[in-house]
Formats: C-alpha cells, structure tokens, sequence
C-alpha cells in the first residue's frame, strides 16, 4: 500500500512539472487558415477570363503603328550596354526557367499579406494565393521570388514580388492587383510586382497559346540598363540614369515588318509572329533582351533555341507617347 501511494505522488508530480514546463514555452505558431493550404492550378485554365479588355495596350496591336524619331539612339544604347544582344527564351529547362503562375476558383481561402519593403505602394491583402504555391525559382531562390495567382470566377489577378510563405501568411516585398476586366492603371510613381508599375502575367509566353498557334499580346522583357521614366502603361522607373536615350520602362518594341521568318518554325515561329504584331514591352531591368514566359515542362528548348539568332537591330521602338518624368 505504500509502495503504491508513493508512486501516485511521484506521477502528480510528474504532471505538475509538465504543466509548468508548458506554462513557460512559447505559444505555436498559428497554423494556415482552413483552405489556404496547396498549391493551386498550376499553368490552369483561364475560364471564361479575358487577360484585359481587348482595347488594353497589350492586346493592341502595334504593327502599324509610327516607329519612335529616338528608335535609333534607343537600340544605341542598348547595344552599348553590352552583355546579351540577340533575343533570349528566358523559359523552358523542363519547367525550371519562366515565371510560374496558378488560377483559383473564387473559393480559394485568402491568406495576409506582410509587406516587408513597399507596402505604400503596394495593394492591401488578403490575396487568395494558396501558401503552396510555386514561387519563381523555387522556395530556396535568391532571385525575384514572384508568385502569381489568377481567380479565374472573379477575374482578378494577385501578384507578389519577394515573396516568402511563413505559414499561414505571406511575406513579400511588394503585391498588386489587377481586375482582368478593366483598363485601368495602377497609380502614376508606384511600382507592382514588377520593377515597371506593370502586371507580369499578361506578358508571359504560355504553352496554351503556344499549342493554339498564335499569342494575341505584347511579351515582357528586360534590359539592363533602364532609363529613369516610364512610358504608360507603366507606371514606375528603376534607375537613376536620366539619358534621354537610355529605354524607359514601359517603351515598347516590335520586330521590323521586313525581317524574315521563312527559316524559323514552331514554337520560335509562334513567338517572332507576335512580336511583328504586338511586340514588347520593357518591363524590368535584367539581362538584355530576355524575354519572359510560364514555367512549363511542355516547352521544346532545341526549337526556342532559334530565337537565339534574332538581333535585337532587327527591332525598332514603336511610337506610344511621351515618357514621364520625375
């Protein structure tokens, strides 16, 4: 009877340790909210989801549009800026190059969003990004880090710059959101996902316009030196350069009428025909004449390899307006 007494009184007071040991630990970390948990439709469909009214600048067509007077001193400085001077598939490798991007249903749970750089600048969450969702380069990149999410019954799309899922939220340096239905710009001086105050997604090479045979938009692309102004539709520099010939974010170029497309075939082919009609657009600073599109295993390497023999003097800057200055 003793024995056993004592082990009773050993085992209270076993649990009175335990209790205080958890009085003084941390509380856990709160978990996601139900539902914001996966990872999204990655490359899924659109829905019913028009990318921008079809009178938005990037679905305008700008073949015949005037080219720029400053064209020539434009393509100068890009050309004196060295590095890269030929166009740049800035996708493919099986999936492991491009920008991925994810649609949602409008059920998706929203999650926060903890803007680390400029919020000022930045639209205010919640954003219905699943805190699985693929990021640029991967969880462990050091790269841009953007992760892009579309909600396909809504037609808004939500994009993040840095950004880094902590659990049940988001960090990020920056965030937008576009209403696919409107035109509308984001605020003149702000950034967005992007260095240039632009959506990303609306400039992505993706494969379901790839496989339909034509891409019905103007690309995104980098350059690396930028000028400090903007052109609409963007709305942010990121430079301090103020040479009137140094390209502008948002100056948009196509590729000239009489260039030849007689040996380029496929998926190559598909691009260059888009760029005579819609052209693109400079969008952040990067590697000279880089042009961006969705992570997707489905792109063919040896076929985009083509556009590797395109000059960017095959190009001339279309005539969009006056930059803007700050």
């Amino acid at each position: 009877m003793l024995h056993r007494r004592s082990r009773l009184v050993l085992f209270a007071a076993l649990l009175g340790a335990a209790a205080l040991l958890a009085a003084c630990l941390p509380p856990a970390p709160p978990g996601p909210p139900p539902g914001a948990a996966g990872t999204g439709d990655q490359n899924g469909p659109l829905g019913s989801c028009h990318v921008f009214p079809a009178n938005n600048a990037w679905n305008t067509d700008v073949s015949a549009m005037p080219a720029d007077t400053n064209s020539a001193n434009y393509l100068g400085a890009i050309a004196a800026s060295g590095g890269n001077q030929f166009l740049h598939a800035d996708f493919g490798g099986g999936g492991a190059y491009g920008i991925p991007y994810i649609t949602v249903p409008g059920t998706q749970t929203p999650v926060n969003i903890n803007f680390t750089a400029y919020g000022d600048e930045s639209d205010p969450g919640p954003y219905p990004i699943p805190l699985g969702a693929p990021i640029e380069g991967g969880s462990d990149s050091s790269g841009d880090r953007h992760v892009l999410a579309v909600d396909r019954d809504h037609c808004k799309l939500y994009e993040l710059y840095a950004a880094v899922s902590q659990g049940d939220h988001w960090d990020a340096d920056s965030g937008a959101v576009f209403d696919l239905n409107s035109n509308a710009l984001r605020p003149d001086g702000w950034t967005s996902a992007d260095a240039a105050g632009l959506p990303i997604f609306p400039g992505l090479v993706r494969y379901d316009e790839i496989a339909a045979g034509h891409i019905d938009h103007a690309l995104r692309f980098t350059l690396s030196h930028t000028q400090r102004a903007y052109l609409h539709p963007a709305t942010h520099f990121a430079s301090s350069n103020t040479n009137p010939n140094v390209p502008p974010m948002g100056l948009r170029l196509r590729l000239q009428a009489n260039f030849d497309l007689t040996p380029y075939h496929g998926q190559s082919l598909v691009v260059l025909t888009a760029l005579k009609k819609y052209g693109m657009i400079v969008a952040d600073n990067g590697s000279n004449w880089f042009i961006s599109g969705a992570a997707d295993s489905r792109f063919d390497d040896s076929d985009l390899n083509q556009l590797k023999s395109v000059p960017g003097s095959a190009f001339e800057v279309v005539n969009t307006g006056e930059p803007v200055r700050h």
